[in-house]
């Protein structure tokens, strides 16, 4: 039975590895990263109704209550 040769091993590991590192770090410099990120100033958009600009609520009599 013949023996096994190991001898390139190392060199297709190291390879491996490197191969590895490259498309690692070429599929990361598709991602922008910035440094100082700004927060964008939130504007509230409040619906222009007439109800908003006066406090309003409905009562009922007990005679308008559903039975």
């Amino acid at each position: 039975m013949p023996q096994l040769d190991t001898s390139t091993w190392f060199t297709s590991i190291m390879f491996m590895i490197l191969t590895l590192f490259i498309v690692f770090q070429l599929k990361l410099l598709k991602f922008n990263y910035y440094l100082n990120p700004m927060e964008k100033p939130v504007k509230l958009l409040k619906p222009k109704s007439p109800w908003e600009k006066k406090w309003t609520k409905i009562y009922f009599t007990p005679s308008q209550l559903p039975h």
